[in-house]
């Protein structure tokens, strides 16, 4: 009688299983076909003038969703549905840890500062102006039931950027200082707007005062250096861990899982300790590259920056892929009940506010930055300072992710109105990536990168200040025919001047003797080698990376 009860047990269990198996396993073959075709779309469209793989992923997962609506006769488009969750603690991760693991430290510390202005002092000034502009023009659309706190919300949500489209076009060695400005922009700009969202979640807007807004301001400073330093000693401790135990000996496997998974920790400690998790993982990945990578054995060192890489790349596709599906929540628009008209007035006034609040800041803090440069050779010119702005117009998932965490839950407000804004959110981030990140490229191959001229010399386009000493004495030596006297008269004047226009007792000279001497004896880094018995030694290549 128990073996009969107990195969009764089973063929239930079983068969739920199955029906959970089913619906999961259409869902995934759908979005992992879909994956394949914008994987292989892209690289059919790489060369392509007006095509790249975030809009690629973008339109085809509208014409998956469009499909899904027609086979359900309009009655649903749910086989996948915009998670925070997803997004934030799985997705977002591997990009923005990618994104510090690759980029290249010199010049993004060198632009630190103009980075810190534009990602922080920035956002708050397009913050402000879209609450304002949103507060001034949505009740003269027919918009009536936000009240103040939505409006500060709707500010911090349309301040998020997504600058993905402009950095598939940029490059790192063509135009650094665009892109370390424009690429770290993005980071400390979403950090920036996700710490105002939840600030504007908790404060009482009926008692905002002096008092508030310099506890507000206190708040943000102890969330970007705590999440800054928590980082920082995640990736120390990573360096520490594997330079002390040498894993490498026995298995590079688990070199590399403790790499991800530390990195991936301190995300979530983080998260947990309520810091910025976006600026916890990028800082995590800038130490782990300069220490923890060089300390790893070479067959770890090239596993893991593919990996990476690859993991942040199928992230960013499934994002796109992710937004084009669920634009088509039928159900959302449904609830909204707005006519077309007001559907074009609120989303065309969003994306204005999205327009004017980033020209505000673009203009007057590349202007006042240019002006107080000394050397002509760090003036941000016009073009590029549209090419700023331009990059930022573009927005995405975070957008996307913030507004439903406003709206989506939104038990005492009209329903119509958050659907309305929740809506109107999609169809801003769906223009401007479609229009706006299909004109990128011929926009900046126009503008900028026809009239690049070559790089002036800088201390930062030298491997080191060692180097620029070496070429300034090998310029110096007279030459045994006699010929090249002018050609080395001329370089050594011009090494002279390089040698007293960039003193050899700069921030980074002490920064690099400070690391030399203390850090690295620790830590490990570049010029440590792990001895492996068996393998092949060889000096690490990745030279540029610092």
């Amino acid at each position: 009688m128990s073996t009969i009860e107990t195969m009764s047990h089973l063929s239930a269990l079983q068969s739920s299983t199955d029906l959970l198996s089913t619906s999961t396993i259409i869902a995934l073959t759908i979005f992992f076909s879909l994956l394949c075709a914008c994987i292989i779309v892209g690289h059919l469209l790489e060369e392509n003038r007006w095509a790249n793989e975030s809009i690629t992923a973008l339109l085809l997962g509208l014409g998956a969703g469009a499909v899904v609506l027609f086979v359900s006769k309009g009655n649903s488009s749910r086989i996948l549905v915009f998670s925070e969750d997803l997004f934030f603690l799985y997705l977002l991760p591997p990009i923005i840890f990618n994104a510090g693991f690759q980029v290249k430290k010199k010049q993004f510390f060198k632009n630190f500062t103009i980075i810190l202005m534009f990602g922080i002092f920035g956002t708050v000034i397009s913050f402000c102006l879209i609450s304002l502009g949103a507060f001034f023009l949505f009740k003269r659309i027919g918009v009536t039931s936000l009240n103040t706190q939505d409006y500060l919300a709707v500010g911090a949500i349309l301040s998020a950027t997504d600058t993905v489209c402009t950095l598939q076009v940029l490059n790192q060695d063509d135009t650094p200082f665009l892109y370390s400005v424009i690429f770290g922009e993005g980071v400390v700009n979403d950090a920036t707007s996700i710490v105002l969202f939840n600030a504007v979640q908790s404060i009482d807007i009926n008692n905002i005062n002096a008092l508030i807004s310099l506890k507000l301001l206190g708040t943000f400073l102890y969330l970007f250096f705590s999440s800054t330093f928590l980082g920082i000693a995640a990736g120390l401790l990573s360096a520490f861990i594997i330079k002390t135990l040498y894993f490498g000996r026995h298995s590079t496997d688990r070199e590399v899982a403790l790499m991800m998974i530390m990195a991936y920790l301190s995300y979530m400690l983080a998260e947990l300790l309520n810091l910025s998790g976006i600026l916890t993982v990028f800082f995590c990945g800038i130490v782990m590259s300069h220490y923890t990578w060089h300390n790893v054995t070479e067959s770890s060192r090239t596993t893991t920056k593919y990996a990476f890489a690859t993991m942040s790349f199928i992230a960013e596709t499934f994002i796109f892929l992710y937004v084009g599906m669920d634009a088509l929540d039928i159900d959302k628009w449904k609830a909204s009940r707005a006519s077309a008209g007001t559907f074009v007035a609120v989303s065309s006034t969003l994306f204005a506010l999205v327009l004017v609040g980033r020209a505000a800041f673009v203009y007057p803090l590349a202007n006042f930055i240019t002006c107080i440069k000394k050397r002509d050779s760090s003036n941000i010119e016009f073009r590029q300072q549209f090419i700023m702005w331009w990059a930022g117009l573009m927005r995405g998932a975070v957008t996307i992710a913030l507004s439903y965490n406003q709206f989506s839950n939104s038990e005492n407000k009209d329903t119509e109105d958050s659907a309305l804004m929740i809506t109107s959110t999609m169809i801003v981030v769906l223009f401007s990536t479609v229009v706006f990140g299909s004109i990128t490229k011929p926009l900046i191959e126009a503008v900028l990168l026809r009239h690049t001229k070559p790089n002036v010399s800088d201390a930062t386009d030298i491997p080191s200040l060692e180097d620029l000493r070496i070429m300034f004495i090998e310029n110096g030596e007279p030459s045994d025919t006699g010929e090249n006297q002018p050609a080395a008269a001329a370089c050594r004047r011009s090494g002279l001047r390089l040698l007293l226009t960039h003193p050899t007792w700069t921030v980074h000279h002490l920064w690099r003797k400070f690391d030399d001497r203390f850090m690295r004896p620790v830590f490990g880094g570049r010029g440590f080698v792990p001895f492996v018995p068996g393998s092949p030694t060889g000096a690490a290549d990745e030279t540029s990376r610092t």
